[in-house]
C-alpha cells in the first residue's frame, strides 16, 4: 500500500564497490573474485563466527555486465549482512594485498548501508554438489543497479524520505504491474564520508521487463533530489553467492 514504508533489515549491510586494474581482463577478475577471493571471506568469516567476532549472515556479489562503447566506472559489487555497521578501517582493502584478487582490483573501501526489501521476490539457487557447495552462481534474470548521488545543496534527510515515502512505493506498484519480482534499496549509514547516498536494485525476469518499466514509469519528483550525471546504472545477469 503507498505510504507504507518497508521494514529495515536488521544489522547493516555493507557495500564493496569493486574495480579492475587496467591491465586486468574482466575474466581474469572474475576467475580471480569467485575461485580465490571468496572461499577466503567465507572461511574468515566462518573463523570469525566461531570466536565470537562480527561475521557476516550473508555474501553475494554481482557481476556487472559490459556495455558496448561504455567505460565502466565499477566491475562489480559486494555485500555481507552483519549485525552492525562495520567501523571505517585505516587503510583500504588491498593496499597490502592478501590474495590474488586484491592484487588485481583498485584498492576498495566498506560503504556501510541500511538495508530496505521492498519486494521480495524469490532468486534461483543451486549450490554445488560436485564441490563445496559455496561459493555458486545464480542466473536467470535481468538486474539493474543504481547508485544514486545527492545533487549538491539538497538536503539528504530530504532525499531519504521523499525515497522511502514517495519513489519507493511508484516503482514497487509499477514492477507489480509488469512483472519485476525483487525491489531493494540502501541507503549509506555514513552519507557525508559517501560517494554515494544509496544503491537500488531492480530485477525483472528478463530485459524486457526493464523496457516495459522504462516506458510506463510516471517521474514522482526523486529525480530533483540527485545527481543525474553521478548517478550510474548497471546491468547484471549473474550473481556469486559465498554465504547462503
Amino acid at each position: 500500500m503507498a505510504g507504507t514504508r518497508p521494514e529495515a533489515t536488521p544489522g547493516a549491510k555493507m557495500v564493496y564497490l569493486i574495480k579492475r586494474k587496467t591491465q586486468t581482463s574482466r575474466e581474469e577478475l572474475i576467475a580471480h573474485w569467485f575461485a580465490n577471493h571468496m572461499r577466503g571471506v567465507i572461511d574468515r568469516n566462518l573463523q570469525n563466527r566461531e570466536a565470537d567476532h562480527p561475521s557476516a549472515d550473508h555474501y553475494v556479489a554481482t557481476l556487472f555486465d559490459p556495455r558496448k562503447g561504455l567505460e565502466h566506472d565499477w566491475d562489480g559489487v559486494a555485500q555481507l549482512w552483519y549485525d552492525a555497521p562495520l567501523r571505517r578501517p585505516a587503510q583500504a582493502s588491498g593496499v597490502e594485498p592478501y590474495d590474488t584478487f586484491q592484487q588485481v582490483v583498485e584498492p576498495y573501501w566498506p560503504w556501510a548501508t541500511q538495508e530496505y526489501v521492498v519486494l521480495d521476490g524469490g532468486l534461483p539457487l543451486k549450490p554445488l554438489t560436485l564441490n563445496d557447495p559455496f561459493p555458486c552462481t545464480r542466473s536467470g534474470f535481468f538486474k539493474l543497479t543504481f547508485l544514486i548521488a545527492l545533487k549538491k545543496g539538497v538536503d539528504r534527510q530530504a532525499l531519504f524520505d521523499h525515497w522511502i515515502d514517495v519513489h519507493v512505493p511508484n516503482v514497487r506498484d509499477l514492477m507489480g504491474k509488469i512483472g519485476g519480482f525483487r525491489y531493494v534499496v540502501s541507503h549509506s549509514l555514513e552519507p557525508d564520508t559517501e560517494p554515494y547516498a544509496g544503491m537500488a536494485e531492480l530485477y525483472f525476469p528478463d530485459e524486457s521487463g526493464w523496457n516495459a518499466y522504462r516506458a510506463e514509469f510516471e517521474p514522482d519528483g526523486f529525480s530533483d533530489f540527485i545527481d543525474a550525471e553521478a548517478t550510474l546504472r548497471f546491468h547484471s545477469g549473474t550473481e556469486m553467492v559465498g554465504i547462503e
